[in-house]
C-alpha cells in the first residue's frame, strides 16, 4: 500500500526512532470494531475516486450530500457511518467512486483523509462543494475548477511549510474541464482560497459587524491577485493528496460574490458541480486505462487519439 511505502522510507524511520512517544501511538491510528475510527469505512469497498462533500446548508441539499450523490451511482451501498462521516461506494460509467460527507473545514477533512489514505490506495481525491466568489468574472451559479489553492488555513502547515504549493493534479484539472465542456456548464479554471475563518478570514464581518483593520484588506488583496473563489476544504485535499502520492483537485459551485456584490443564491450552480465531478471521474478512469494500455505513467493528449 502507498501508506506502507511512506512508513518504510529510511528518513521516516529515523524520525520515528527519535520520537520518544512513537510506540505509544497505534501504528495505523485508532480503530473501532476493526475499522478506522473516524469514518468506520469498510476500506476494501472504497473506490479509486473519492468525492469529499460537506453537509453545507448553503448548498441547499435536501438530504445528506453523500446520499444525494450516491443515488446517481450504480449499485451504491453504505460502507461507513461513524456519526461524524457517512460514506457510500458505487460506480459511474465504469469509474469506481466513493463519496463521503462530513462537517466543514480543513481540520475535519484531515480526519477523513487519514482513514482513506492510510487504509486504501484510492488514487484520486476531489473536493466537491460550495464556495463564495472573489474574482470579478465569477458569478453566482458558476463553477470553479481549482488549478491550485492558497493555503490560508492552518492544518496543512502542520504537515509542510507554507511555501509548499497546493497544486491540483494536472490530470484532474484536464478531466474536469473536459467534463464541464461536455455538459456546457458555466465554469472557470483558476486559484481557490482556503481559510479556517469563514467570516473574517474571507473578509466578511462577524457578530455585530465585528472587524479589525486588517480584515478589510483581505477580499481586495485576493481579488487583485486573481483568486476566483474561497472555501474551507480544498487546501487540505490538494495538499495531502500531493504529499501522499495521490491526485487531488477541487470543484466548487459559487453562491455569491463579495467583491462584485452579487447576492447569495442557495445552491447556485451546485448541481453542475456534482455533474462535472461524476463525469470528470469517468474521464479520469478512461485516461487511466489509456495510460495502462500504453505503459505510461503520465497521461498526455495523444494517448487519447
Amino acid at each position: 500500500m502507498l501508506s506502507d511505502r511512506i512508513r518504510q522510507k529510511p528518513s521516516i524511520k529515523k524520525i520515528h526512532e527519535e520520537y520518544e512517544y512513537y510506540r505509544n501511538v497505534p501504528e495505523r491510528g485508532l480503530v473501532v470494531n476493526g475499522r478506522p475510527a473516524m469514518t468506520q469505512i469498510d476500506h476494501e469497498k472504497v473506490g479509486d475516486f473519492v468525492l469529499v462533500t460537506v453537509r453545507d446548508p448553503l448548498c441547499a441539499y435536501d438530504e445528506d450530500p453523500a446520499k444525494k450523490i450516491a443515488d446517481r451511482l450504480e449499485n451504491a451501498e453504505l460502507i461507513g457511518n461513524s456519526g461524524m462521516f457517512t460514506t457510500y461506494s458505487g460506480a459511474y460509467k465504469g469509474a469506481k467512486i466513493t463519496v463521503v460527507s462530513g462537517g466543514s473545514g480543513s481540520p475535519e477533512t484531515e480526519l477523513l483523509l487519514y482513514d482513506f489514505m492510510e487504509y486504501t490506495d484510492a488514487s484520486t481525491f476531489l473536493r466537491v462543494g460550495g464556495s463564495g466568489g472573489i474574482g470579478d468574472e465569477v458569478h453566482p451559479g458558476d463553477v470553479v475548477i481549482a488549478s491550485g489553492v492558497v493555503r490560508g488555513e492552518g492544518m496543512t502547515k502542520a504537515y509542510i511549510p507554507a511555501e509548499y504549493p497546493a497544486a491540483s493534479h494536472y490530470e484532474v484539472v484536464n478531466a474536469m474541464v473536459q467534463a464541464a465542456e461536455g455538459l456546457q456548464a458555466p465554469y472557470h479554471v483558476g486559484v481557490t482560497l482556503s481559510v479556517d475563518s469563514d467570516f473574517l478570514g474571507g473578509g466578511r464581518p462577524s457578530v455585530g459587524g465585528y472587524m479589525q483593520p486588517w480584515n478589510i484588506e483581505i477580499a481586495g488583496i485576493y481579488n487583485r491577485a486573481g483568486i476566483l473563489n474561497g472555501d474551507r476544504e480544498s487546501a487540505a485535499i490538494v495538499t495531502l493528496s500531493a504529499l501522499f502520492g495521490r491526485r487531488g483537485g477541487s470543484i466548487c459551485s459559487v453562491a455569491d460574490n463579495l467583491c462584485t456584490g452579487e447576492t447569495f443564491q442557495a445552491g447556485g450552480g451546485h448541481n453542475f458541480a456534482i455533474d462535472i465531478a461524476l463525469e470528470g471521474c469517468a474521464v479520469l478512469n478512461r485516461m487511466d486505462q489509456q495510460k495502462k494500455a500504453a505503459g505510461k505513467a503520465h497521461w498526455y493528449p495523444k494517448l487519447g487519439e
